[in-house]
């Protein structure tokens, strides 16, 4: 999180628009942001949802509850006996109902407690009036408390379409038995003909008691091909004449003081200003007050009435209605106030959104909103004081100062990036310790072989050494000593650079220590060392390798040299080779060098493979070499894919191991 600024200045914090911690906070108050929003939105379209179920639960109770009420008045005189019907609806919609006067006088009042029920509400609920009923859509299922008041049937001529007197208000056209029963059979007969045609109807009777056929399917149209006679049901009774002619004269006498002519009535209401008789229908038309839908009523036969556009037509309505309220006054309940609230006496509660739940919505998305930035700014700053440790200690690294530790914090992915930090820095100081120690180590070892060059030199020179045989001999031995330095050095830096190259070809292990035991065998026998090749007792022989003879033969020569340098005499000096499976693809080859030595120091095991690391600590070229010769060796190794092991007992010997697999090196393939 920081960077060092040009010439060498002070670091400079970066702008919080491009640091860790700004894009967190950036991101972290777009997600809440975008969670708030959706959070606020889904409780608004839920509540909303509650809202408006709610508020259709209560519509549709208040509903029944007027339907009810309208059906009681439609068929009494009074509101004498109305309170057995208004417990029933209390109970029903678990609500307080009170049915006034008109000046507020109680009627029926479903709450009957010992205490004074409580003062009702200052606005009715609804009038219940059954000669002036609008129209109502509740939304309730059909059946289920919905009123809907239609203009009863249709004919011939104009009928009226804005009757507002509940269906249930017959008054006058209500039949009595006789005329009932007679109609009913005759429906009846109507039905059993139709059945013998094919067509399944019933019998549906009016609030006034005329019956109408009802065919199954509401497809009338199929009753125009039958035989089935329908005449004895399409004629007004003798109550319904009687109660047609009372209207007919009062719709007249409104028209009259209009100055309009006298129209004609007929069953269903329809009107008609010529005297012919109109077309008859297939279907008995319904009688006044009967509650149907449009289409159940109107016979398909005759056609859709025209609409009330004209200004004689609405007149005509007009006095149509005024003359059904004026003939039904005395048969219907007068028109009562009805309350609705709920059992205690209050208002029925209802959900609404105002400003202020709005409001509350808006708060409490803001605090979420606050609450996430919060602790987003904690958690980034808890986030970024370990990167900008990490950083900071990186820049003195760069620097050249020495490296710091890291505090890990806890144990997670910045924890574990610290730790790592911590080891590569520890590993970092490793690797300088070890690039100290070899330039001291690779002066050491290139000084006495070049002093004694020098002396030798300085004192022919000087006359003080005889240049003979022996003196060239001796500066011959420390030249050679020191290309094999070199050659050591080179060998290595070949292989640290990744350029060391390898010729792998097909190589009998068995041939290839055969080669390596007659090379040192002079060395060996002059200090009374054993050299000798087997394969151990229960091991498979080695199979074929593929790989480079001359890196093998210097490997294993190294270790072969190395093994009988530090051999007393009377010891002995053992190669193996033998195949570390059962034989086939991907086996390994193992090749052991084994000495009966004075061993390696538990202590010194990890070290025998470094860079001039001598057994001896006095560091005498004459008993150590100059110590590249194991180093080269795991070198070689590598490159051919395999690794190198050793194993020491403190004086019993040590085992040096190599495993090579058996399918060979990639020639381009350079030590790890």
């Amino acid at each position: 999180m920081f960077r060092r600024a040009e010439h060498g200045g002070p670091r400079l914090r970066l702008p919080l628009r491009k640091s860790l911690l700004g894009r967190l906070l950036a991101v972290s108050a777009l997600v809440a942001a975008c969670s708030v929003a959706a959070t606020a939105w889904l409780a608004v379209q839920t509540t909303s949802g509650a809202i408006e179920q709610e508020q259709g639960r209560n519509l549709a109770a208040d509903t029944r509850v007027l339907d009810g009420l309208l059906a009681y008045a439609a068929g009494h005189p009074t509101w004498d006996g109305v309170g057995p019907t208004v417990d029933e609806l209390a109970d029903a919609s678990d609500r307080r109902i009170t049915l006034t006067t008109q000046s507020r006088e109680i009627l029926a009042d479903s709450a009957r407690s010992s205490p004074p029920p409580p003062a009702l509400p200052p606005q009715a609920s609804a009038v219940v009036d059954p000669l002036s009923v609008a129209a109502v859509s509740s939304g309730a299922e059909p059946g289920e408390g919905s009123v809907t008041v239609a203009a009863p049937g249709s004919g011939g001529g104009q009928r009226s379409g804005n009757d507002r007197v509940d269906p249930r208000a017959v008054g006058p056209f209500k039949l009595p038995e006789t005329e009932r029963a007679s109609l009913r059979r005759t429906a009846e007969e109507t039905v059993r003909c139709l059945s013998r045609s094919g067509i399944a109807s019933d019998v549906v009777e009016s609030p006034s008691g005329r019956p109408r056929i009802q065919v199954v399917g509401n497809d009338p149209d199929r009753m125009q091909n039958s035989r089935c006679s329908t005449d004895g049901l399409d004629s007004p009774t003798g109550t319904e004449a009687k109660a047609l002619t009372a209207l007919n004269g009062l719709v007249n006498a409104c028209l009259d003081r209009q100055g309009r002519e006298a129209v004609r009535l007929d069953l269903d209401l329809s009107w008609n200003t010529r005297e012919e008789p109109q077309a008859a229908t297939a279907v008995p038309r319904p009688v006044p007050g009967v509650a149907v839908p449009e289409e159940e009523a109107r016979p398909s036969a005759l056609p859709t009435p025209a609409p009330l556009d004209s200004e004689n037509d609405r007149d005509i309505a007009s006095c149509v209605g005024i003359a059904r309220q004026e003939q039904l006054s005395s048969y219907v309940a007068s028109p009562a106030l009805l309350f609705i609230s709920d059992p205690g006496g209050g208002a029925v509660p209802a959900f609404e959104l105002s400003s202020g739940n709005t409001a509350k919505i808006t708060g409490v998305a803001a605090l979420v909103l606050a609450l996430t930035v919060g602790a987003s700014v904690l958690a980034g700053v808890r986030l970024v004081r370990p990167l900008h440790a990490l950083t900071g200690a990186a820049q003195r690294m760069r620097d050249g100062e020495d490296p710091s530790h890291v505090v890990v914090a806890a144990d997670n992915e910045i924890g574990r990036l610290a730790a790592a930090f911590n080891d590569m820095t520890e590993h970092r100081a490793r690797l300088e310790d070890q690039r100290k120690a070899m330039v001291s180590d690779v002066a050491h070892e290139l000084r006495t072989p070049l002093s004694n060059i020098r002396g030798w030199l300085e004192g022919a020179q000087d006359g003080i050494a005889e240049v003979d045989a022996s003196l060239v001999s001796s500066l011959l031995e420390e030249a050679v000593q020191l290309q094999h330095i070199i050659d050591d050095l080179q060998d290595l830096a070949a292989a640290d650079a990744g350029v060391l190259r390898i010729h792998p070809e097909p190589l009998r292990i068995e041939e290839l220590l055969g080669y390596v035991v007659a090379a040192h065998q002079a060395e060996a026998d002059a200090a009374g060392v054993a050299l000798t090749v087997a394969v151990p007792e229960g091991r498979e022989p080695p199979p074929d390798l593929a790989a480079d003879p001359v890196r093998m033969r210097q490997v294993i020569g190294n270790l072969v040299s190395n093994a009988v340098r530090h051999t007393p005499p009377g010891g002995r000096v053992m190669l193996h080779a033998y195949a570390a499976g059962p034989g086939g693809e991907g086996d390994e080859t193992v090749v052991e060098v084994a000495d009966t030595g004075c061993g390696i120091a538990p202590e010194d095991l990890p070290h025998v493979f470094d860079r001039f690391w001598r057994a001896e600590k006095s560091r005498s070229r004459r008993t150590g070499g100059s110590g590249l010769g194991l180093a080269i060796v795991r070198k070689l190794v590598e490159a051919h894919g395999g690794t190198t092991g050793v194993a020491s007992t403190v004086g019993h010997g040590s085992v040096f191991t190599l495993r090579l697999p058996s399918a060979g090196p990639d020639p381009m393939r350079t030590p790890a």
